[in-house]
C-alpha cells in the first residue's frame, strides 16, 4: 500500500480545522500531519513539514491566504495548496491561481466531495474550469520577456518531468514511470518551476499544454 498524502491546513478557524482534521481521519489514504491558525505559522510548518498538500483559507487576520501562498512560493515551498475558502469571487479565484493554488474549493463543499477534491489534487489531476484557464493562460501570456518561460532552460529530464505534470501525474507517478525515487521527482519539479517562473503545476500544465507538450 502506498503512503496517505500528507496535509497541512491553515485556517484561522479552530471548529473547522477540527472539522477537518475528524473527516480526514475517516480515510486512510489522507493523513493530517500539521495545522496552522495564521499565514506566518503555516510557512514555517510548510518548511518544516513539506507536505504533499496545503489546505488554505483565503480570508484570515493578519497575513491573508493570498500573500501566504505568495509568500510559500517564494519560499520555494511547492507543495500543491488548495484554497479553502466562502468566496466564490472570480477575481479571488483567478488572484489565488495567479498566486500559485493548485485549487480553489469553497467551504460549503460536501465532506465527502471534499475528500475527493483532495484525492484528485494528490494524483495529480487539476480540475479547472475552461473560463479560470484561459484567464491563467492569458495572465502567462502578459508577463515581462524577461519573465517569460522557455523551454530551452530545460533539461531532457526536466522536459520528461514537464509532460508528466501536464499529463497531470503525481509525483508518485511520476517516479513510477521514470524509475527514480519520489524525493528526486520532487526536486526536478522545484526546479522546472524555478526555472520556467512559475508558482504552481497548474501553471506549469497549462503553458506545457498551450506549447503542445501533452
Amino acid at each position: 500500500m502506498s503512503e496517505p498524502t500528507t496535509i497541512l491546513i491553515i485556517d484561522d478557524h479552530p471548529m473547522l480545522r477540527r472539522g477537518v482534521a475528524q473527516l480526514l481521519e475517516l480515510d486512510e489514504e489522507l493523513k493530517l500531519v500539521g495545522e496552522a491558525s495564521s499565514g506566518d505559522e503555516g510557512i514555517k510548518q510548510a518548511l518544516a513539514l513539506d507536505p504533499d498538500l496545503i489546505l488554505l483559507d483565503l480570508n484570515m487576520h493578519g497575513m491573508s491566504g493570498i500573500d501566504t501562498l505568495k509568500a510559500m512560493r517564494m519560499a520555494d515551498i511547492f507543495s500543491k495548496v488548495l484554497v479553502f475558502t466562502v468566496s466564490d469571487n472570480h477575481d479571488d479565484v483567478v488572484a489565488a491561481l495567479k498566486a500559485g493554488a493548485d485549487g480553489y474549493l469553497l467551504k460549503d463543499i460536501e465532506p465527502e466531495d471534499l475528500l475527493a477534491a483532495i484525492k484528485k489534487a494528490a494524483s495529480g489531476q487539476m480540475p479547472i474550469s475552461e473560463k479560470l484557464s484561459s484567464a491563467l493562460a492569458q495572465a502567462i501570456s502578459r508577463r515581462p520577456k524577461e519573465n517569460a518561460p522557455s523551454m530551452d532552460s530545460l533539461t531532457d529530464r526536466e522536459i520528461q518531468i514537464l509532460q508528466a505534470i501536464a499529463e497531470g501525474d503525481s509525483n508518485k507517478m511520476i517516479a513510477r514511470k521514470l524509475d527514480i525515487t519520489e524525493g528526486t521527482v520532487k526536486v526536478h519539479v522545484k526546479k522546472v518551476l524555478k526555472k520556467l517562473h512559475f508558482r504552481s503545476r497548474v501553471e506549469a500544465a497549462v503553458w506545457a499544454v498551450s506549447q503542445g507538450l501533452r
